[in-house]
């Protein structure tokens, strides 16, 4: 801009408005601005002419900050302030917004990028920004700064802004307020004045400006502020004050060529003297020919009645003097404090009475508009579908809402919603309840997985408020609820999907419906609280926030008509309450969004208002077509028109209500009316209009007019539907698709205009429950045809739609329907707990339309990107030598075989690289039917099937998955998954339907064209094998694989794909499992070709020519393609794994490397290797050929040519691997001759591996490692692929394989292992398989798909496997990192921690019969035959009775401080009475305390530990209620005899044991099995009763004295669900729980009787009256609290499930109807049941403190066992400790558990009850082979012991720490994912130049000690010698 003007007024509006005679046209100019966050609100929202919503201000308005979505808003705003004359726009930038740091690196680039937008915005509206860089007070950060670093960083700052925006701006100014910024300004030393510094930067400023940045239109000034204040000067000399503020000493050397105008902001007071004219003409002389800009003009003291001050300012500019000078325009701001006139509104802007204002949106309804402009419509021209695309970044989404999907209705602290009281009360079809409904709580992955199958960029869900707020308000917060919407927020940014979110989707806290609701106005203030809750914690992350889903239901059914919770019936009064409620609740969110939120979020805030299209019945008729026009803002306006127009009521509703009340004689219905605040409140309160539209109706005007109060008698309409109009399964929705058009011109008409964007939040139709669910076209076509209309109002009519959003993602709970109405593009069985999805074929349709973002008139092909993941080019593989015999790689064995199951069996955690392949396969023949379509020929694989007997039941290929006919459902999935590589397979005679290149079929090749283009547009990987066994019919016919013709026939037809698919094929892999065509086809015989003739001949010959003709077709890729195409080549092997069994055999590792050179190196050695076989076979089959007095070898040889022309025809490995086998070697037959007999060996399975569906094809995880260690050393280490890895299931039905899931766990970590640890060169892993499928011989038996096929129904729907979720997140991880809660955590335990290790009597005293002791039950039990492993007892057992120095010095070698043993009740009391006491028994006893308090070492004395009397046993023993008393009895003399000396007492141990084991299983003493059902219970009931008469006993009587703790050891395993994404497996889980321990705690730890869960079950189970006793209230209240701690025994954890038994059976477990089974990633132990699994007993640990209140807990047990013999070197055990008690310090220090002991379990080896002396639990070792029993410690002991000493884990990093010592040699643990604290902590210290241990440098320091002491001793005795002798020398000198 060319300032060729000398002085310039800035005004904010044009002047033509009000009604000054200006002419735009002339030089003046016009400035505007700037932003507000209020006028930017305004524009976003209201629907009111532009300029009234522009202008008018607002108080306290604050600077706009811009951010991306409000951009939009703002273009048709700039667009009229040009047509209204204004040329230049003022703008204010944020320093710290734009460089939060204050610095140029701060930079927030996408800040820039929206100022950068706007200044764009404004030039497209041909306004000239005016831009300055800063306008208020100082950032705090740089108030601290010296003004010389301000001076810097503004300067920075500055040169920065013009580097980014100089080619948008032209007019620059430095500050805009001297005055505000100098009074922040820092002070420097010496103080400099503020405004020398803000000149100081300004002039830096200015320099660099013209420096560097200089154009011909540019300029930069600085603002100045006039004041004309009545103190200060006399009017006369305005213009003085001006002058003295322009040339005072301060500032006047700005002027001197540092500024290119003047800018001046003057403030003008009306009582003056001087007049506004006066004022301009006293400045404008005083310049002396400056330019100037005045671009503030403020007046004060200006009365509203004074002369119109903008007429006078407009007749000054326009007077000639001025004109003369140049264009003039003022901003003129009318402002007052509070002693002056003030006006909160700009005057400017006040439309005159003769100025039309023109707006988008009329103030009348448009109804009958839209109405008529479609009537004329012929049903042809209404019906016509539209082929075009919508606009570019139209967003998709499908949703659902929380009471609808996510179930778990009381789980993890959720309240109770309205929907759930209504659900229970039986309201729901069938009384269906929403309790577990798709159970999305817990499956927040598969929900997910279905959506990026789907592929929209939106997610709708809503927030269950009561799962946030269990009562409805904040103090109820539920952290776990919050979680959880975490989750799901995280996961779905993460796949790309944009989460809409709603806050409030129906489902009401009871606890606030209880209070009254939407009734009751202080749920307002509730509802903001929550808002602003989410908005604080998702807001980060969500953008788009709906308040309320179609608020119209709530009002009109749930306080209508009933049919919704609360089920109100009252449509007159409480319905339009609770609307005028809910609007002022939502209004009330937008604004705490709008003021706390949006500046920093930038979100849009909306609500969702569902309408129907309402069409006259009569076109004819005015009164229905009023009446259509009253039931549109009855449904519609009703909330519309408050939000989007005015803040009121529409007139229609007003004026028909009042009608309809004057017309009876009682008021039917009251509209509550809105305050004038509560208008301006609630109008402009939306974003964007978010519509839920379904159908539509025809209306009627009432024909019968009644007082009855029902919604239509009040609205005066009459809703009817069309006969021919086609019905859904929702009795309310009919197919009307024109009618969404309609209703779109009449929102965008009414309420929106173009600046609010109209979002179809929801749209679709239901099928019901008896339907196709699977193949659902009616609903195909709904979509089709609804989104079609959508597409035509936003082409044809200009509709400015911009989402669409199905209903819905799946089927869910529909309100009182239930589940009888399926809405869901996914099906959900509700028949199954596992809750699976199953994509519909709309799901696939839809997905289809997203993809092409609408319907094109010719679909495009698919845009392919760049794949993420190329496949790298490998350098040529080396050439290698000849392997030995047996080879180099044997030494994999001497490494691996030799490992403990401990190395190899412990679980690994780590990542891959970031350029890992992850995939999934397939093959043809296997998934893509189509068998004879388009042309395709037979290939052997058809003949084969077709041919009765050859394949289990008979089944074929001929549909298989029908993936010929399902591409875009395989995509779907693929897409699910997450692969970035799809693996499969080419059908040679679909392409070449008689094998050779004459017969191409076009059809064949276009499919796989679509499908490579699919996965391309997928960024996945395609990985096509070229043949998969498939091979055509008729090249068999001329000899198949026997003809080496096939070299060429197959070259040809390799070179057609890489020249058809090779453009955008990069992996090309030729043979798949070139064995099994070579020795299934060959010699076996039992694949096709079924070739029979020639055994241990055809074979070799096969493979001869299957090597040859790889290899011509790799040279073919070679030299013709890989220049251009640069892919890579390979074919895929399979092989086993062999484990030598027995390994010290060589002839077995020679027979097991030999089974792997048949096997693979067949194959592998002619290729990666010299080009010829191994040696290995070649001396095998030749010598046996020679033995079978044949001529040659059955093995062909290759020419020296061909094995140089085979030789490296690889670039990469391939390795299928499914199995592991036991090897030996074996001398087998010479006849017939066999390929199987030639390798002379015989193959076993470990009966302990896990099978499969396939024989003979156990899962060996462990086996895949090796293997690849043996490829490895075999061939150099190449890059290996796994292109097919998996397991198959025999269920067909089976959706929830949790076996699968095991199986990939336990694989891919060994892979992970084989990467990480083992340096294995692994680039990719490929699961087998994507599908189930045609698996061969075995037909459809054999399930290895990730996704089940139903192949009974004949469009093969697909459904996503629990373990295809599992995989989509390894590879979302990228592997198995170690998790969060698994990381090693490093600490102590709390002071005076108790350190314990645990025995029992019976298991360690020994002397059964001695000094008196009495017979016990497990006397009995041990001498009855085939009770005890080996018939074992524990008559002697450790001889602890014998041995008490021993087991004390065992104790203090641990450093225990506490010891916990059990007291042998016959042995005290050999009857079991008091009436017979055996002193010698207590003698022991009291002895052995003794000595353990001279050791200090306290006892902890459990008082039973299962050896009851038999004598007691024989009167009924716990069955018997007497036996509480007399247990009461035994303890009081326990009391009595040892209480002064111990204070820690155990009442108990395991009371499950005794009573379930015992009496229940009867595999323990007494060994009771007769009455399962029964016995335990009673059992149990009696051992709670005498345990709380013991606790009262003590607690009573000599507690007082002896100030001791007592209470009883539980046992518990911990349980997680098998499944943890099904409710099912979750209540089974704790059910388990509080079976086991619940049990007695719940009793004892809560209100003294059983949980309501076991009470609740038990009675459920049983026939009549409960099995399980009941306490009296008495008993009740005497067991409650009969505790002083928690004292549990934890060994391991299960996985449970769900186990409905027979209803004839009554057990405990089939009360408790839970099966329970291990992880096999889990370690295991000596004992079958023991599995490691340290995570649960920290969970454990946090459930009791969460259930039972946080009691003291004393972990009483815990230890593993082994079974290994004369081991002292245990491992194991030490893992096992160190993992199990981080955990408890984790308990403490996370979870606040107050954990205060620990005891290991035990001692020493023992008698381990039934299984004898086989399991070892013990610290230290007893040798029961020696007399004296000795006890040698185990390394374990000595790890224990320096935890003990350490008082936990001390941090290496804070080291060394003299608790730890090194292990010694030989005792190293095995590979840990933890740092083992006695290993790692122990850290180098400096020692005379050495670097040492710790412990060494201390032995090092005493050995030098005890050198220096020699060395005084030494120097002394030499001191002594040489004083004696030089005496004698002297003596005989004096002589």
């Amino acid at each position: 801009m060319a300032l060729v003007c000398k002085l310039c007024v800035v005004f904010l509006f044009p002047f033509f408005c009000i009604g000054v005679n200006w002419d735009p046209t002339e030089k003046y100019i016009f400035i505007a601005g700037p932003l507000t966050n209020e006028l930017v609100s305004h524009l976003n929202t209201q629907s009111r002419n532009v300029r009234e919503t522009a202008f008018n201000s607002v108080t306290s308005q604050s600077d706009y900050l811009c951010y991306q979505p409000s951009l939009k808003s703002l273009l048709p705003y700039f667009n009229e302030l040009h047509e209204n004359g204004v040329t230049h726009f003022k703008v204010f930038l944020p320093w710290t917004y734009l460089f939060p740091e204050m610095k140029a690196q701060s930079a927030n680039d996408t800040n820039i990028v929206c100022y950068r937008q706007l200044l764009g915005a404004l030039r497209a509206a041909d306004l000239k920004p005016v831009l300055i860089l800063h306008q208020k007070h100082l950032p705090e950060s740089l108030r601290a700064q010296q003004p010389a670093t301000f001076v810097e960083l503004f300067a920075e700052y500055a040169e920065y802004s013009f580097g980014l925006f100089s080619d948008l701006v032209d007019i620059w100014l430095t500050f805009g307020n001297l005055t505000e910024i100098a009074e922040s300004l820092p002070q420097g030393d010496p103080p400099a004045l503020p405004f020398q510094v803000l000149a100081s930067a300004h002039e830096k400023v200015y320099k660099i400006f013209h420096e560097k940045y200089f154009s011909e239109d540019g300029k930069l000034s600085i603002s100045l502020d006039a004041h004309d204040d009545v103190g200060l000067m006399p009017s006369r000399t305005f213009l003085a004050s001006i002058l003295l503020a322009l040339y005072s000493n301060t500032i006047r050397f700005i002027f001197q060529d540092s500024i290119d105008f003047l800018s001046l902001s003057l403030h003008y007071n009306c009582k003056k003297e001087a007049g506004i004219e006066q004022m301009l003409n006293e400045l404008q002389p005083a310049t002396h020919g400056l330019e100037i800009l005045l671009f503030h003009l403020h007046f004060h003291e200006c009365s509203s009645t004074q002369e119109n001050l903008l007429t006078a300012v407009a007749s000054i500019f326009s007077g000639k003097n001025l004109l003369q000078r140049g264009t003039v325009v003022l901003w003129f701001e009318k402002q007052r404090t509070s002693s002056k006139n003030s006006y909160t509104e700009n005057l400017a802007i006040r439309p005159q009475p003769d100025v039309t204002l023109t707006s988008d949106i009329s103030p009348f309804s448009s109804y009958q508009t839209i109405w008529e402009t479609f009537a004329n419509q012929s049903e042809l021209e209404r019906d016509a579908f539209l082929l075009d695309v919508f606009p570019r970044g139209f967003l998709w989404g499908t949703s659902t809402g929380s009471f609808r999907v996510e179930g778990a209705w009381a789980e993890d602290g959720k309240g109770e919603s309205i929907w759930d009281q209504y659900g229970h009360q039986g309201h729901v079809y069938k009384n269906q309840t929403a309790d577990v409904a798709c159970d999305s709580y817990h499956k927040t992955e598969y929900d997910v997985y279905l959506l990026r199958g789907l592929r929209p960029k939106i997610y709708k869900f809503s927030i269950s408020w009561p799962r946030i707020f269990a009562d409805g308000t904040k103090d109820s917060l539920n952290p776990q609820g919050v979680s959880y919407y975490n989750k799901l927020i995280d996961s779905l940014l993460d796949s790309n999907i944009e989460p809409m979110v709603t806050l409030f989707h129906w489902d009401l806290p009871q606890t606030l419906q209880d209070l009254g609701g939407w009734q009751n106005e202080s749920i307002i203030s509730a509802f903001a609280e929550y808002a602003s809750f989410c908005f604080d914690t998702f807001g980060d992350r969500v953008k788009f926030w709906i308040t309320f889903h179609e608020p119209w239901v709530i009002s009109y059914a749930g306080y209508g008509t009933g049919q919704h919770p609360p089920g109100i019936v009252d449509p007159g009064i409480a319905s339009y309450q609770v609307a005028h409620v809910i609007l002022k609740a939502h209004a009330l969110a937008w604004h705490v969004y709008n003021s706390h939120y949006r500046p920093k979020q930038h979100g849009k805030v909306g609500i969702v208002l569902n309408s129907d299209w309402a069409e006259p019945k009569n076109p004819r008729s005015v009164e229905d077509i009023r009446a259509a026009e009253r039931y549109l803002n009855f449904m519609l306006g009703w909330f519309a028109h408050p939000i989007f127009v005015n803040g009121d009521y529409p007139d229609v509703l007003k004026s028909q209500i009042q009608h309809m009340n004057q017309q009876c004689s009682s008021q039917i219905a009251k509209l509550p009316t809105f305050t004038e605040e509560e208008k301006r409140l609630v109008n402009g309160t939306a974003d964007f209009f978010g519509l839920s539209h379904y159908t539509s109706r025809l209306i009627s005007a009432s024909a019968n007019h009644t007082c009855i109060p029902s919604y239509d008698n009040i609205g005066g309409f009459s809703p009817q539907v069309d006969p021919s109009w086609p019905q859904t399964a929702a009795p309310w929705i009919y197919v009307v698709p024109w009618g969404l058009r309609r209703l779109l011109q009449f929102v965008s008409k009414d309420y929106t205009g173009s600046r609010i964007p109209i979002y179809i939040a929801e749209n679709g139709a239901p099928v019901d429950d008896g339907s196709d669910f699977i193949n659902d076209t009616m609903r195909m076509d709904y979509y089709r045809l609804y989104i079609n209309e959508v597409l035509k109002a936003v082409k044809l009519d200009a509709v400015d739609v911009q989402m669409y959003v199905a209903r819905s993602l799946i089927d869910g709970f529909e309100g009182a329907a239930g589940y009888s109405q399926r809405f869901g593009l996914h099906h959900v069985n509700f028949d199954d707990a596992n809750r699976q999805r199953t994509p519909k074929e709309s799901a696939y349709f839809f997905s289809t339309v997203i993809e092409n973002n609408g319907f094109p008139d010719k679909v495009t092909n698919k845009n392919f990107q760049h794949l993420k993941k190329d496949i790298s080019m490998p350098l040529r593989l080396p050439s290698l030598p000849a392997s030995e015999v047996p080879s180099k790689a044997k030494v994999v064995w001497e490494t691996f075989s030799k490992q403990t199951k401990l190395e190899r069996d412990i679980y690994f955690y780590g990542t891959f690289p970031e350029d890992f392949l992850w995939g999934v396969s397939s093959s043809a023949y296997q998934i893509e039917g189509g068998w004879d379509a388009d042309g395709k020929g037979p290939s052997i694989w058809d003949n084969f099937t077709h041919t009765p007997g050859n394949i289990k039941n008979d089944e074929t290929g001929d549909i298989a998955c029908d993936s010929y006919n399902k591409a875009d459902e395989d995509l779907y999935l693929l897409r699910a998954l997450r692969v970035n590589s799809y693996r499969f397979s080419l059908s040679w005679p679909r392409i070449f339907p008689d094998g050779r290149n004459r017969s191409i079929n076009t059809y064949g090749v276009n499919y796989y064209n679509r499908l490579i283009d699919g996965l391309l547009a997928q960024n996945i990987t395609p990985m096509v094998t070229l043949f998969h066994w498939d091979l055509p019919q008729a090249l068999q016919d001329i000899g198949g694989w026997l003809n080496p013709e096939m070299v060429e026939l197959f070259d040809s037809y390799a070179d057609f794909c890489f020249h058809t698919f090779g453009d955008r094929v990069k992996f090309w892999i030729t043979f798949n499992e070139p064995i099994a065509i070579s020795s299934l086809g060959y010699d076996l015989a039992v694949f096709p070709p079924n070739y029979k003739d020639d055994p241990g001949y055809a074979l070799y010959k096969v493979t001869h020519i299957i090597l040859k003709a790889h290899a011509r077709a790799y040279h073919t890729y070679d030299q013709k393609y890989r220049a251009t195409q640069k892919g890579v080549v390979s074919l895929s092997l399979n092989m086993d794994w062999v484990e030598p069994e027995p390994l010290n055999d060589p002839r077995n590792v020679e027979a097991a490397d030999r089974y792997l050179q048949f096997m693979g190196g067949w194959f592998a050695h002619p290729i990666f290797k010299n080009g010829d076989y191994p040696d290995a076979m070649k001396w095998k089959v030749g010598n046996r050929s020679e033995l079978q007095k044949l001529p040659s070898s059955r093995l062909p040889v290759f020419t020296e040519e061909e094995k140089e022309y085979i030789r490296g025809t690889a670039d990469v490995f391939c390795l299928n691997y499914y199995t592991a086998k036991l090897i030996k070697h074996k001398t087998t037959k010479l006849r017939p001759f066999s390929y199987e007999d030639d390798q002379e060996k015989v193959l076993e399975n470990d009966s302990s591996w896990p099978t499969s569906a396939i024989d003979n094809m156990r899962a060996v995880p462990w086996g895949l490692r090796r293997l690849l260690n043996w490829i490895k050393e075999e061939y150099g280490n190449p890059p290996i692929y796994i292109t097919e890895n998996g397991v198959g299931l025999k269920s067909k039905s089976e959706v929830d394989d949790t076996s699968k899931i095991f199986f990939y766990k336990t694989h891919i970590d060994e892979v992970l292992k084989a990467y990480n640890l083992d340096g294995v060169n692994l680039k990719g892993y490929v699961a087998w398989s994507f599908l189930d499928s045609f698996e061969w011989l075995n037909g459809y038996e054999a399930r290895f798909g990730l996704h089940q096929v139903d192949f009974e129904k004949p469009s093969r729907p697909r459904t996503p496997r629990t373990s295809a979720i599992y995989y989509s997140e390894i590879i979302r991880q990228n592997g198995i990192p170690l998790p969060k809660d698994e990381e090693f955590l490093y600490g102590e335990f709390p002071k005076n921690f108790y350190w314990s290790v645990a025995s029992a009597a019976y298991q360690i005293e020994g002397a059964w019969r001695a000094d008196g002791k009495g017979l016990s039950i497990w006397d009995q039990f041990a001498h009855t035959p085939l009770k005890i492993n080996n018939d074992e007892n524990g008559d002697i057992a450790c001889d602890s009775y014998h041995k008490i120095e021993e087991d004390v010095a065992m104790l203090k070698a641990i450093k225990v401080t506490h010891y916990r043993f059990s007291i042998s009740w016959p042995r005290v009391l050999p009857d079991g009475t008091t009436e017979l006491i055996n002193e010698a028994g207590l003698n022991y006893y009291e002895k052995l305390v003794d000595v353990l308090l001279a050791a200090n070492i306290q006892p902890q004395v459990t008082i039973y530990h299962w050896d009851l009397p038999q004598a007691l046993q024989e009167v009924g023993g716990w069955e018997n209620s007497t036996i509480v008393q007399r247990f009461k009895s035994y303890a009081e003399l326990l009391f009595q005899r040892l209480g002064e000396k111990v204070k820690f007492w155990i009442t108990l141990n395991e009371p499950y044991a005794i009573a379930n084991i015992g009496h229940g299983y009867g595999v323990s003493a007494p060994g009771i099995s007769a009455r399962p059902g029964r016995a335990p219970y009673i059992v149990g009931h009696n051992l709670i009763k005498a345990h709380a008469e013991v606790w009262h006993l003590y607690n009573e009587t000599y507690r007082p004295k002896q100030k001791g703790l007592i209470s009883l050891s539980m046992s518990s395993e911990w349980a997680e669900p098998k499944n943890p994404s099904k409710q099912e497996d979750i209540d089974a889980a704790r059910r388990h729980v509080q079976f086991y321990v619940g049990w007695f705690a719940h009793p004892i730890f809560k209100n003294g009787d059983y949980s309501e869960l076991m009470k609740r079950r038990i009675q459920e189970k049983s026939q009549g009256q409960s099995r399980l006793p009941e306490f009296t209230e008495s008993e009740k209240q005497r067991i409650k609290g009969t505790y002083d701690f928690f004292g549990l025994n934890h060994y391991t954890t299960v996985l449970a499930s769900n186990l409905n038994y027979p209803a004839f059976l009554t057990s405990y477990d089939a009360d408790r109807g839970v099966a329970t089974i291990a992880d096999r990633s889990w370690l295991g132990s000596g004992s079958l049941w023991l599995k490691v699994t340290p995570f649960g007993f920290r969970k454990l640990l946090k459930w009791i403190k969460e259930e039972y209140n946080n009691p003291p807990i004393y972990v009483t047990e815990n230890g593993i066992s082994e079974r290994v013999d004369e081991s002292l070197n245990d491992p194991w055990r030490t893992h096992y400790l160190k993992n199990y008690i981080n955990e408890a310090l984790k308990a403490i220090v996370h979870d606040g558990v107050d954990l205060r002991g620990y005891t290991v379990w035990s001692l020493m080896d023992n008698f381990e009850w039934a299984v004898g002396y086989s399991e070892r639990f013990g610290l230290y070792y007893t040798n029961y082979t020696d007399p004296k029993l000795s006890r040698i410690p185990k390394e374990s002991s000595k790890y224990y012991s320096s935890i003990i000493r350490c008082n936990g884990f001390p941090d290496p990093a804070t080291g060394p720490h003299l608790c730890l010592e090194p292990q010694p040699e030989g005792t190293s643990l095995p590979p840990s994912n933890t740092t083992s604290p006695d290993n790692s902590a122990i850290q180098k210290v400096q020692f005379l130049g050495l670097d040492l241990t710790s412990s060494r440098a201390e032995t090092a320091l005493y050995a030098l000690f005890a050198l220096l002491l020699l060395t005084v001793v030494g120097l002394t005795i030499f001191s002594y010698a040489y004083r004696k002798i030089t005496k004698k020398l002297h003596g005989k000198s004096k002589m």
